[in-house]
Parts: structure tokens; sequence; C-alpha cells
């Protein structure tokens, strides 16, 4: 029979590239990695690494033993939540990693809730952006992770995630004093702070504002959405800023009505299938779309 811990340590080893930090992800030496990995080429008879230079890449075995052992630990995944649900109340620790913004305004709160209701429950948070969250689930460094999609902007879930919509946040535009255009004339000349290029936030944006008749200038570039919401209350910028961060900012701006017409975007909490129904998730679920709900 092989042996698990070693089908795992061939699966973070095709997930963080080399020995060394499959050897730190595991808190392995890489002497022990090396010595696991060959012993596992014995037992299933069948080359499954071969080298590159100073590293080894898997062979197609080896990354068709990789796709076996995935559904192995999702099959364990799903037993345990099974067997979780017998328990009468959620416990044990989930890791959860969330976006920043959310990471500020909400998840303070549902952790203080889940806290007073489940006190043998452990949330232990990461903050990352939702790019790196989803890696950091699929190669089972976090449990859980909450994302913002923008509509008709991002990819699908990757295979093997389940994706639950908690809730929605209005987005709005909000420009400097003394501009308040209706329409495209003059707007090609404001300056504008957005997230980078890359971003699905920016991509959106750029869509909204083209869909309206003008590119804006984007003279700043930051994913930092304080500096987005200074440069609006100082009136050196024109942002788009979720309610989210408004709210928890305290601050009384007045948005662009004609920017900022049926705007919105989703946040997502995504687990790995066959976890879903785990108590400890479905607590945690519930607690943020509570506090979504009570924004």
């Amino acid at each position: 029979m092989l042996d698990l811990r070693r089908l795992v340590i061939l699966r973070e080893l095709k997930h963080r590239g080399t020995m060394s930090a499959a050897a730190r992800e595991l808190a392995y030496t890489h002497s022990a990695i090396s010595q696991q990995l060959a012993q596992l080429e014995r037992d299933v008879g069948v080359k499954l690494l071969e080298r590159t230079g100073r590293n080894v890449r898997l062979t197609p075995a080896g990354d068709e033993l990789v796709r076996n052992t995935e559904a192995i630990l999702s099959a364990i995944e799903k037993a345990e939540a099974d067997l979780a649900t017998t328990h009468q109340r959620p416990q044990g620790v989930v890791r959860l990693a969330a976006f920043t913004t959310i990471s500020r305004a909400i998840i303070p709160d549902a952790l203080l809730r889940l806290a007073e209701r489940y006190p043998e429950l452990q949330v232990q948070v990461t903050r990352a952006d939702p790019e790196f969250g989803i890696t950091m689930l699929t190669s089972r460094q976090v449990d859980a992770v909450l994302t913002d999609a923008y509509p008709g902007v991002g990819q699908a879930a990757p295979a093997g995630v389940t994706v639950t919509t908690l809730g929605t946040d209005p987005v709005r535009a909000y420009l400097p004093p003394g501009v308040r255009s209706e329409g495209p004339a003059g707007m090609g000349s404001v300056p504008w702070v957005l997230e980078p290029p890359t971003s699905a936030a920016t991509q959106w944006a750029l869509r909204v504002c083209r869909e309206r008749g003008f590119d804006p200038y984007v003279a700043h570039t930051t994913s930092d959405l304080l500096f987005h919401l200074r440069m609006v209350e100082h009136g050196l910028a024109a942002a788009f800023l979720p309610d989210m961060v408004i709210r928890e900012s305290g601050l009384k701006l007045t948005p662009s009505a004609w920017l900022s017409v049926g705007q919105e975007r989703t946040i997502n909490l995504l687990v790995r299938e066959g976890s879903e129904a785990h108590p400890a998730h479905v607590a945690v679920r519930e607690a943020v779309m509570r506090e979504l709900g009570d924004g």
C-alpha cells in the first residue's frame, strides 16, 4: 500500500516547484524529502522524477500520481466533513484567507460573533489578494478563501473548488471636488487612481469608463484602497470605491450618479469540494454572510 505521507510530499513538490520549497512547507530537511521520494519511486516501481539542472521535475507518471493524490485527499476531506457533522457544535481550526477590505471591515466582527457562539472553533486569518488566496486554497495552505468578483471579469473557479456567493457590495465612482460632469466631456483629463492593470477591479473599471465614452487618465496605481480613499478625500484623484471601504472610513463622500449606476462586486467564499458541509466551514460562512447583511 502506498504511504500517504510520501504522496503528500510528491504533491508539495509539484505545487512548490523545488525540493527546498517543499521541505520548508512540510518542515522536513532537504535530504529527508529526497529520501522519501526515492522510497516512493521504489514503492511504485516507476520513475516519478527527472533531474533538470540543479532541480527536479515530475515525469508524466509523477503528474498522474499527483492527480490521484488530489482525489485521495479530497475523499479524506469529505470523510472528515461527514464525521464532523456528528458533532453538535462546530469545533477545530479553519484557516481562512481574505482580501484586505473584507479583512478590515467584516472579519473582526464575524470572528467576535463566532468566538461568542462557538468557543471551541478557532479561525486563523491570512490576508491574501483573491488570486493568491485561491492558490493557497488549491495547495491546501488554507481551508477557505474570501474573494471579490466584478461583473464580466475574471476566470471560473479551479477544478475541485466550490464557490458560494455571500453577498454584494456596491462600487461607486467618486470624483474630485469641482468635477461634476454627468457625461464624458472633459473626463479624459481627470486623474484617476486604480488598482494594478492586471487586477479584476481595474479591468472592470476601465470597461465601465469606456462604456460611458471616455478612457480614464490613470495617474496613480496601487492595490491599497486606503490610498485611493485618501486621494479622493483630498481632491487629488477620482476612484471607484466599494461601499465597504466608505462605511469603514466614516467619511461622507458623494458619488457620481452617472458613473455609479448599478455597479457592484460580489463577495464569494471558496472551499475545496467535499468540505462545503463541514460544520466549521458552515459556521464561518454564516457569520460572514450575517456581517455582510448587517453592513
